[in-house]
C-alpha cells in the first residue's frame, strides 16, 4: 500500500483519497484550494518547517472525524489535527501530503452541571467562550492561556497549556476529567470519567493531555468547574533588579501566600509594552511584578506581599484600588509577546519552567545569553510557578541574526535543564523542541514514549515529526 501511493502519480493519490473522504463528509468540509490550504499549514511558531498538505478538512461530528481516520489509515495518510494554531512550537504545523484535521467547526458547549461542577465540551470551543459560559452559572474554568480569546480547549488539551492563574488553579491538566477520543483507527474510546473521584485502571486522560494529537483526536471533553472566585485585585511592585524581584516570589510562596496570579515582566518588556501601548509602565524600573488575590479580603493579602516586596528591595509598591485599576495592570501583562514581537518583527519564544528557587538565576543566565548573541531578550514569566517566557526578539531577513536566535534559543533551553527545569511549562514540544525532548527524559523514557506511540498509533499517521 505504501509503495503503490509513492509510485502512483500524484493526482491520482489524491484524487483517490478525496473521493474517499467525500463518501462521509460534505463538499463544503473537505478543502483543496491551495491558497486556502496554505493558511492551515503552520501555527505561530518561529523556526519550525511545514509541509504542504494534501486537503484540510473540517468536520461537524464525532462520525466524520472517525471516517477521516478510517480513510487515513486504510490509505496511509498522515493527519495533523488543529484547534485554533495559536500554538508556538509546531505542533499543529502540515507535512507534506497530509490532511489537516481542524476541529474548530466541532464548537458546542453540550453541558454545563452546576451540580456536578463539570462542563462536556467539544474540543472547538474557545476558551474564552467557555469560561464566560460557565460564569452565567456562578462557575469558573480556571486555566487561561494569554490567547484565551482565541484558542481552543482542544488545543489546551493536546498541549497542556497553562496561563496566568496556574500558581494557584493549576494548569489544563488538572480540568480534564474525562475525554472521547478518535484513535488512529477510526474506533472511539472513552477516557476518565464525570464523577469527583475515580481511579479504575490506568490514567488514560492525563496521557492524552499534552500529547500534541500523536495518539488520537479528542472529540469530547469533561472539564472540572470552580465556584467563581470573589474579583481579584492586582498590586504592582518596581525593582531595581530582576534579582530583587526574584527573591521576592520567594519570600511571597515561603511564607505561605497562595496568589491567584504572580506575574513579571523585565526591563525590555516593560519598556517594549511602553513603546506599544503608551501605557506609562515604570520605565526606570529593571523588574516589574504583579501579584494578584481573589479571597475575600484581596486587600488585606496585598498589603501582606506589599511588605515582602519592600523587604526584597522593592523601590515602589502600587496596590489597585478597585477591578478597573487591576484590569489596566494585567493588561500590560498580557501585551508583553505582541509589545516583544513589534520590537524587531519576529520572535522565538521560549518557555522554560525552573524550581521557583533557581528562578533569578535564570533570569541572569538569560541576561548573559542576550549579550552574548548581542540580541533583544525580553523575559515575561508566570512567575509564581517558575514557568519563564524569554522573548528572542530578531530580523528574519537578516540571516546571521537569525542564526544567533536560534543558537540563543537553545542555549536558554539548555541553561533551563541545567537549573533542574524542563523545556517547556505549557507550551509543548511539537518541532521547536524535539531534540531537546530526548536531553530531558533520557534514552529510557524516550523509548517508554515511543513504545505507547505505538499502540495507540501503529502506522505513524497520527501528527507524525512531532515530539520524536
Amino acid at each position: 500500500m505504501i509503495m503503490s501511493r509513492i509510485e502512483a502519480p500524484r493526482d491520482e493519490v489524491t484524487g483517490n483519497l478525496l473521493d474517499r473522504l467525500l463518501d462521509g463528509l460534505p463538499a463544503e468540509a473537505v478543502l483543496t484550494d491551495p491558497d486556502v490550504t496554505a493558511a492551515y499549514a503552520h501555527d505561530m511558531a518561529s523556526f519550525c518547517p511545514a509541509g504542504t498538505p494534501a486537503a484540510v478538512v473540517l468536520p461537524r461530528t464525532v462520525e466524520q472525524v472517525q471516517h477521516v481516520l478510517r480513510t487515513a489509515t486504510e490509505l496511509r495518510v498522515p493527519v495533523v489535527p488543529q484547534g485554533a494554531r495559536t500554538g508556538l512550537s509546531g505542533g499543529a504545523n502540515a507535512s507534506d501530503g497530509c490532511l489537516v484535521l481542524s476541529l474548530t467547526k466541532m464548537d458546542r458547549i453540550l453541558e454545563i452541571n452546576p451540580v456536578d461542577r463539570i462542563a462536556v465540551v467539544e474540543p472547538g470551543v474557545v476558551n474564552a467562550v467557555l469560561s464566560r459560559a460557565v460564569a452565567e452559572h456562578g462557575l469558573s474554568y480556571p486555566p487561561d492561556p494569554s490567547s484565551w480569546e482565541m484558542c481552543t480547549i482542544g488545543g489546551n488539551i493536546g498541549t497542556a497549556s497553562g496561563g496566568l492563574c496556574c500558581v494557584k488553579y493549576g494548569v489544563t491538566a488538572e480540568y480534564v476529567l474525562g475525554l472521547d477520543v478518535v484513535l488512529a483507527d477510526g474506533r472511539l474510546m472513552s477516557t476518565g470519567r464525570r464523577t469527583a473521584k475515580g481511579v479504575a485502571g490506568y490514567d488514560l486522560t492525563r496521557l492524552f493531555v499534552g500529547s500534541e494529537g500523536s495518539l488520537g483526536v479528542v472529540v469530547r471533553a469533561t472539564l472540572a468547574l470552580k465556584p467563581q472566585p470573589p474579583q481579584q485585585l492586582v498590586l504592582a511592585a518596581e525593582f531595581a533588579s530582576a534579582a530583587a524581584a526574584c527573591d521576592a516570589v520567594c519570600r511571597i510562596m515561603a511564607d505561605g501566600h497562595v496568589p491567584s496570579l504572580l506575574e513579571l515582566m523585565d526591563r525590555t518588556t516593560v519598556e517594549a509594552v511602553n513603546e506599544l501601548t503608551r501605557m506609562g509602565l515604570p520605565e526606570t524600573t529593571e523588574a516589574l511584578l504583579l501579584a494578584a488575590f481573589d479571597t475575600p479580603d484581596p486587600a488585606a493579602d496585598l498589603a501582606a506581599v506589599g511588605a515582602l516586596c519592600e523587604a526584597a528591595g522593592a523601590t515602589q509598591v502600587v496596590p489597585a484600588e478597585d477591578a478597573a485599576e487591576s484590569e489596566l495592570l494585567l493588561q500590560a501583562r498580557r501585551s508583553s509577546l505582541v509589545a516583544l514581537e513589534a520590537v524587531k518583527g519576529t520572535t522565538m519564544i521560549d518557555d522554560v519552567c525552573v524550581p521557583r528557587s533557581r528562578l533569578g538565576d535564570m533570569l541572569e543566565g538569560v541576561e548573559r545569553i542576550a549579550e552574548k548573541y548581542r540580541l533583544t531578550i525580553g523575559v515575561c514569566a508566570h512567575a509564581g510557578d517558575g514557568n519563564t517566557h524569554p522573548t528572542v526578539c530578531f530580523d528574519a531577513a537578516d540571516p546571521d541574526e537569525a542564526r544567533r536566535a536560534r543558537e540563543s534559543f537553545d542555549e536558554i533551553m539548555a541553561l533551563g535543564l541545567e537549573l533542574g527545569g524542563t523545556i517547556t511549562g505549557e507550551h509543548g514540544v511539537g518541532v521547536l523542541k524535539k531534540e531537546w525532548l530526548a536531553r530531558e527524559l533520557g534514552p529510557v523514557g524516550m523509548e517508554m514514549q515511543r513504545r505507547i506511540k505505538q499502540a495507540f498509533d501503529p502506522l505513524g499517521i497520527l501528527n507524525p515529526g512531532k515530539l520524536f
